[in-house]
């Protein structure tokens, strides 16, 4: 198994929790919130998608999906272009609104396929790259990459537990 096709199962398998939590939704049911500073499936798989954007398309050195392929104006979020959602306050999360799960998978679809794109142009060798001198020590590549999966994953499965909450499977 290659560097690119590691990256890329572990990436898929992101993509078939974030399916899983969304899927046969109604926007309603992709607003629930269990509490009223918890956050909803929407905002969750809306975040994830949005950090994956941001630091993948900075990496890869190329334009983000949200505002290249529309998806800002679809969304029509009340939050500026390059908002992820990193620190939001529990008011920001109420106003994530998503229209339909379609939308929210469709996002999430696009930039997974950018992604891979990038990942599948990757070597070993690749994954040593400096791509942020702030941290001490500065951040790889490959550490950029497996903090982004990292990432994915746990709020994929926070989702998918709340889809869990609000439906009973």
């Amino acid at each position: 198994m290659t560097t690119a096709e590691l990256l890329a199962d572990a990436l898929s398998r992101v993509r078939e929790v974030v399916h899983a939590a969304a899927a046969g939704l109604t926007p309603e049911q992709i607003a629930f919130r269990p509490g009223p500073a918890a956050n909803s499936i929407g905002w969750l798989i809306w975040h994830l998608t949005r950090v994956q954007d941001d630091h993948v398309s900075d990496v890869a050195g190329t334009e983000q999906v949200w505002t290249a392929g529309g998806w800002a104006e679809r969304f029509g979020l009340p939050f500026d272009a390059e908002e992820t959602g990193w620190g939001h306050s529990t008011e920001q999360v109420g106003l994530t609104q998503v229209a339909s799960a379609d939308l929210l998978t469709g996002y999430y679809d696009a930039v997974h396929a950018a992604t891979l794109r990038f990942v599948h142009t990757l070597g070993d060798a690749d994954l040593d790259r400096i791509v942020d001198e702030r941290w001490d020590p500065p951040v790889s590549l490959g550490v950029r990459l497996i903090s982004v999966i990292d990432d994915d994953a746990q709020h994929a499965g926070q989702a998918a537990y709340v889809r869990g909450l609000l439906t009973g499977r």
